[in-house]
Formats: structure tokens, sequence, C-alpha cells
């Protein structure tokens, strides 16, 4: 399994960029979503950006990853991380409202 991580552009070279996450600069091959600005996020797989992120979106990655890193360590005070989805209502599909 791969999973992507949302990385924020530092620096832009030729066919890469400088990329950080948690505080760890990688260089990152952005051939497949071209160049970027300073301050672009990126989802990345296996060093390689696959896809050009939203700032909301890549926060909500994060939050998921950060969730995940503490229920492996057992612990289950996750809900701040799902502010989005805690207390929320679920929603029916458009096509399966009457």
């Amino acid at each position: 399994m791969c999973i992507g991580i949302p990385m924020q552009v530092v620096a832009q070279h030729n066919e890469s960029a400088t990329c950080l996450y948690r505080g760890e600069e990688s260089v990152i091959d952005t051939m497949l979503v071209g160049p970027q600005p300073v301050g672009a996020w990126l989802l990345v797989f296996l060093d390689a950006a696959r896809e050009v992120l939203s700032e909301t979106k890549a926060k909500q990655i994060s939050d998921a990853l950060e969730a995940m890193r503490l229920a492996m360590q057992g612990d289950n005070h996750i809900d701040h991380l799902f502010s989005d989805l805690v207390n929320r209502e679920p929603q029916l599909p458009e096509f399966l409202k009457p």
C-alpha cells in the first residue's frame, strides 16, 4: 500500500521541487504536475507529486494521517482531527433523496 503525503513546495527546480512535511525537506519529482510556485501543496507518493492540492485538502489529509498515527499508538482521542465530520448528520446522496 502506498500512502500519499501532503507536502508544501519551498523551492522549485527544473523538474523537481524541494518540499516540506513535518519539518523534513525532500526533493520531489514534479514532472506529472509541472512547476509549482513556492507555497503550493502537492500530494506526494514515493517522492513524486501526483496532484496539486488546496491548503484545506492538504490539512485534511495531514490530520487523517496524524489520526492514523495516534490510533496505531492506541490513542483514541482523535475527534479534534475530524472536526468537519464530528457531530455531523450523514447526508444522503442526491440520487437517494425523495
